[in-house]
């Protein structure tokens, strides 16, 4: 069989990859199963044609994203007698062979997914078994709370309600990160249903940071010092400044666009969960723009000065340095 996946969901991709994985002969794994990078031609022609040995079933996964991203009119660099070639492959690909093209893609804002559909290839491998597995957007809260519910039903894990919509709150809207929660909780609760109190104890949860941001943006600099300090004792500086960085990118998107658009619509634009954008908003009410894109310079300045090696500090005080300007 031949499959073609496609999509920015990662994770959903390479649960349906696993799938047929497990289906393979476990003692001849290593010759069953091969994954191959954007081949060139003569390769992925190679490839498409394999034969497989006496030991079965082979599946061979092709990543195939450079395919459809060329800035140019061609497919991949194939041109129209390739495509033809390929095509006749895929027809007469061994029946005990399984070949999976995957197009994983970043999503792009502009577009569903950076595959681009109109190529050549595209409408080749779209024949055979094709699926779009798109990233679900943080404000579909009831699509999400599905998901998660599906899932821990996957693992055997009883969880309620409330706890579903803490969890997602919590953790985010990455399906990768909430299948590593559900499988923390089911360690932890065993055969008892995970609360809202388990999850908000045993959860991935950035509170300490959400606390320094909430008072350095809000110009509260002697508590987000003394909160800066605590995360230091787990914390490397740089760490501190790259979650600083997304966080002071999220609250200036919201105080910029708050004057034209609500929440929801915010939310939308910036793939966010509604209610932590409701909370941002109130947050940010009597807080000046200026000063956030201010603070966030000084900060891309101290980070730049300490992986540069031209800061005179130490990486600790060159954060706190740039804190206090």
């Amino acid at each position: 069989m031949i499959y073609f996946f496609y999509g920015d969901e990662e994770f959903n991709i390479s649960n349906e990859i696993k799938k047929l994985k497990d289906k393979l002969d476990k003692n001849f794994i290593q010759m069953a199963y091969k994954e191959i990078s954007n081949p060139k031609f003569p390769d992925l022609i190679a490839a498409v044609s394999s034969q497989p040995m006496m030991f079965g079933k082979m599946l061979i996964v092709i990543d195939c994203i450079k395919y459809f991203k060329s800035k140019s009119d061609d497919d991949g660099g194939f041109d129209d007698k390739e495509l033809k070639q390929l095509e006749e492959a895929l027809e007469n690909h061994n029946e005990n062979l399984d070949i999976v093209f995957r197009a994983y893609a970043e999503p792009d804002s502009k577009k569903k997914t950076a595959v681009d559909k109109r190529k050549k290839i595209f409408k080749i491998l779209s024949k055979y078994n094709a699926q779009e597995f798109s990233q679900i957007p943080s404000y579909k809260t009831d699509e999400l709370e599905s998901w998660i519910k599906a899932q821990a039903e996957k693992h055997d894990l009883k969880i309620e309600n409330d706890a579903v919509s803490l969890l997602l709150l919590q953790v985010g809207s990455n399906l990768r990160l909430l299948d590593s929660e559900l499988e923390k909780l089911k360690v932890y609760v065993k055969d008892k249903s995970a609360t809202k109190d388990v999850v908000k104890e045993i959860c991935v949860n950035n509170d300490d940071l959400f606390a320094f941001v909430d008072y350095l943006s809000s110009g509260n600099i002697a508590k987000a010092l003394c909160e800066y300090q605590k995360l230091l004792t787990t914390k490397h500086p740089l760490a501190i400044l790259s979650v600083l960085h997304t966080m002071l990118h999220t609250k200036i998107q919201i105080k910029a666009n708050s004057l034209h658009y609500s929440s929801d619509e915010i939310a939308k634009m910036i793939n966010m969960h509604p209610y932590r954008v409701k909370l941002e908003m109130s947050k940010l009410k009597n807080i000046s723009l200026k000063n956030l894109v201010k603070l966030k310079e000084n900060l891309t300045e101290a980070e730049y000065k300490i992986k540069t090696g031209r800061s005179s500090l130490s990486p600790e005080r060159e954060v706190e340095y740039a804190l206090l300007q």
